[in-house]
């Protein structure tokens, strides 16, 4: 055989077996469910975890054309959950879902050995807080608020989700721009939190604008800043305006939810919900349509882009808890860079 004879066999050959090593990666690609999908939201029902998710399933379930159980298993700000997620089979079929800076805060707090990284990130929403008060009190003002906080100092209630929930982390960004101190009361979830400061249990809640939207156009509750530096819009009631309008320089990044898969799962099943992210989830006329009724942001992500725009609120969070003294892990050793 002759020499260009035998190079035009080698080349076919070679790209022949290039084929066959590809068919495995491409085989990859898809991922058809044979079984229900769980995912697991570690708080409590009605909530803005609970309320994202369950719009963003029924998506998923249309895309990959198997049904997607949404399951509530509150307690421990959400670690109970999702530890229960990590710890599952490895099989691709349970996930969990919230805030992408409560999942990367964990550790620092001890509540649970996960980072961020152990995590693929598919986010669909950001929210911010309101710092909203029950109607009966006498505040109208974040400024009258602050100076009552200031005069009776640890007397003042504020309602939130508990410790390293998105309205946590709010209240006490709050208190170390002003230096005012609360009383902190804990629920099982936002919305429980929401309702009973609708319910005059507590006098404040700085829960997500997502959780508070309904009461809010209801006028159960009254709004007096996003705890940011934007004002939002809520259909029915109107603008909010941000607090940064009374504390200065005043920062609060946007908190980014999502559902979140243990890595360990097989690669097709993140190659598969990563095309249903790009293709279907970004496209969500459903999750549009949640987002500017509810106060928040339309953000679909994934991979390198979902784990860049979480990073700054994961890093506010977990050095606001090592400041503040709560940190039983340094985030440095996490590597977690202050911001």
């Amino acid at each position: 055989m002759d020499r260009s004879k035998r190079t035009t066999l080698t080349v076919a050959i070679a790209a022949s077996l290039s084929m066959l090593v590809a068919l495995p990666a491409a085989a990859q690609a898809t991922w058809k469910p044979e079984k229900p999908i769980t995912i697991i939201v570690p708080w409590a029902a009605g909530g803005s975890t609970d309320q994202v998710t369950r719009v963003t399933a029924a998506e998923i379930e249309k895309a990959l054309g198997q049904k997607v159980v949404v399951v509530n298993q509150p307690g421990a700000s959400g670690s109970i959950g999702t530890k229960n997620a990590l710890e599952a089979p490895k099989d691709g079929y349970t996930w969990t879902a919230g805030a992408a800076k409560d999942l990367g805060t964990y550790a620092v707090l001890g509540m649970l050995d996960t980072k961020i990284g152990d995590w693929a990130l598919f986010l669909n929403v950001a929210n911010v807080s309101t710092l909203s008060v029950n109607p009966n009190t006498p505040y109208k003002s974040v400024a009258e608020l602050v100076d009552a906080m200031k005069a009776k100092p640890g007397q003042i209630s504020v309602a939130t989700a508990g410790v390293n929930s998105s309205g946590h982390s709010a209240i006490e960004a709050i208190a170390k721009a002003t230096g005012v101190k609360y009383k902190h009361v804990t629920y099982d979830g936002g919305n429980p939190a929401v309702v009973a400061t609708v319910a005059g249990e507590t006098d404040a809640t700085t829960q997500l604008t997502v959780e508070q939207a309904e009461m809010i156009r209801g006028k159960k509750l009254r709004p007096l800043a996003v705890v940011g530096d934007k004002p939002i819009e809520i259909d029915g009631y109107g603008t909010i305006e941000p607090l940064t309008k009374t504390v200065a320089n005043f920062k609060d990044p946007p908190n980014y939810f999502g559902i979140f898969i243990p890595k360990g799962v097989p690669p097709q099943v993140i190659a598969t919900v990563e095309k249903v992210w790009n293709e279907n989830i970004r496209n969500s006329k459903a999750l549009k349509d949640y987002a500017t009724s509810r106060g928040a942001q339309f953000a679909p992500a994934s991979g390198a882009d979902a784990l860049k725009a979480v990073m700054p609120a994961v890093q506010v969070n977990a050095w606001q808890a090592a400041d503040a003294g709560k940190a039983k892990v340094s985030p440095d050793t996490l590597g977690i860079a202050r911001p």
